[in-house]
Order: C-alpha cells, then sequence, then structure tokens
C-alpha cells in the first residue's frame, strides 16, 4: 500500500471511531486494495465499516461531514465508503443492506445516501451483494476480525443472479458511437473478465489478472479479436488508447451469452 494511502486510510478508521464509538467493529479496505492492485492516480479507495447496530441519522451525517473530501482529503480518485451493521455483513445476503453511502473525492461526484431507500435502483442496487463477496475473500482488515469473519460471501445462485445484474446494467450504459476511443470502456471489457473468471474459477481476480486468465483459458471466447481487445485495455489503464465502445459492448455480449447460456443472444453492437 502506498503510504499516502496508508496515512488516510489510518486516519479514516480514527475518525470513524471518533464518531461511532463503540459501535464500530470494523473497517476493512476493499475493491483495488484489497485485491492488492491499486494504482494510483486512477484507484478509489474503497472502504467498508461494520457497525453494531443501526446508526442514528444525525450519527451517520456526522459520519459522513468528518469523512466527505472538502474535510478528511483523499488521495485516491475518491472515497467509496459503505457502512453495514454487523448482522448484515455477516448474513450474506445479496440485498443491499447498507446504513451509509458515501461517494467522494476530487475527481468523483459527491453521494451521500442513508440507507437503500436513498439509493435510485437505476444506478444498481447489485454492487452491495458483490462487493461483499469480494471482502469476503479479499478484504484488508483495518480494525476488526478478519474480513472473511466479518463478512459472509453470497449462495452460488445470488452470485451468479448478482453478475449477470451487472453485466446488463453495464450493457444499458451508452456508449459513444462509431470507432473512436470511448474513456472508461476497459475497465468496461475487464470487469466483464472478473465477472466470468468469478463464476467459471471461483475467485475475484483484479481485472487486469483477470483478463490475463480468460486469455490463458484459450477458450470459445478468445480469438483474435478478443485478445487485441483484452492486451488493448490492460494498456489503456496505463494511459494508451480505450476501447472503442461498440467493441466493448460486442465483448460483454458475449460474456453474458457465456455465462447465461444463451447462445442466441445477439453479439452485434
Amino acid at each position: 500500500m502506498v503510504e499516502p494511502l496508508r496515512r488516510y486510510l489510518t486516519e479514516l478508521v480514527a475518525v470513524a471511531g471518533d464518531v461511532l464509538g463503540d459501535e464500530l467493529c470494523g473497517a476493512y479496505a476493499a475493491g483495488s486494495v484489497g485485491l492488492a492492485a491499486y494504482q494510483p492516480g486512477r484507484s478509489d479507495a474503497d472502504v467498508a465499516l461494520v457497525c453494531a447496530g443501526p446508526l442514528d441519522l444525525a450519527v451517520a451525517r456526522e459520519l459522513v461531514a468528518r469523512l466527505r473530501h472538502e474535510t478528511l482529503p483523499c488521495p485516491a480518485r475518491g472515497l467509496e465508503l459503505v457502512v453495514y451493521r454487523q448482522e448484515v455483513a455477516r448474513s450474506g445476503t445479496p440485498e443491499p443492506g447498507f446504513e451509509v453511502e458515501l461517494n467522494t473525492g476530487a475527481r468523483m461526484d459527491f453521494r451521500a445516501s442513508y440507507g437503500p431507500a436513498g439509493r435510485p435502483p437505476a444506478d444498481g442496487l447489485f454492487w452491495y451483494g458483490l462487493d461483499r463477496s469480494i471482502l469476503h475473500q479479499s478484504g484488508r482488515a483495518l480494525l476488526g476480525p478478519p474480513a472473511a469473519h466479518a463478512f459472509a460471501d453470497l449462495t452460488p445462485d445470488d452470485l451468479r443472479r448478482l453478475v449477470l445484474d451487472a453485466l446488463r446494467w453495464w450493457l444499458d450504459r451508452p456508449v459513444p458511437a462509431g470507432d473512436v476511443p470511448a474513456p472508461g470502456a476497459e475497465d468496461a471489457v475487464l470487469g466483464a473478465c472478473r465477472s466470468w473468471v468469478r463464476l467459471r474459477h471461483g475467485v475475484w481476480l483484479p481485472k487486469v489478472a483477470a483478463g490475463r486468465r480468460l486469455l490463458a483459458e484459450a477458450g470459445p471466447l478468445v480469438d483474435t479479436a478478443t485478445t487485441d481487445l483484452v492486451e488493448r485495455s490492460i494498456a489503456a489503464r496505463d494511459g494508451d488508447t480505450s476501447p472503442s465502445g461498440p467493441q466493448a459492448r460486442a465483448f460483454q455480449r458475449r460474456v453474458l451469452a457465456d455465462l447465461s447460456g444463451t447462445s442466441a443472444w445477439p453479439l452485434a453492437p
């Protein structure tokens, strides 16, 4: 972990402890930090807090005020923080189930939600169960017991449903028309690779590693076009040109067809 991020997470946990007191049961680095794939300048700081019981709204608002970027500057692209009750974290539920969600950062739109009712369904409600699955496997404990003890994984059926929901959600996102670079298309491609690896091989990998794992399989998804697309997506994460939106979308459709068993799913952009 790079030193600016280490200092930031240490301070974040201290602030959370000051606000939540004995209610704070654990704090965990998730996402790229948990998967040992943090990329300065590109990655977010993903953090999950676990509290003993429901949070009073005033306490939740104080936590947001103390942790937002304007008060505690985040050295990453931004902070994505989610607070769960202990019973939710340990339940393995596919439902969102969070107490507080905070997105804040110099390059991130501010959002504060106090429970799932404040989260628009169009923004996706599958994220939380998938994030807790990643936390169960690879969360990095900053405070409290190991993440595998604090977070339960999803059942296979729930995991598959949420992964497919996520793929369909990404396919519904608008993309620029034509053969022009589409910023973010590389993450759509590599995110689809990660979904494929998780359902086919039972492990969450960082996006780049998942792309390489899919290529190494040399299965029916892998042809010259796929190899070029995945390699281009990996290079784009280091500053090279992104793939086009139609290229990414066509690949996502192929992954969805493979994972859902719907071989008749249209493959054209």
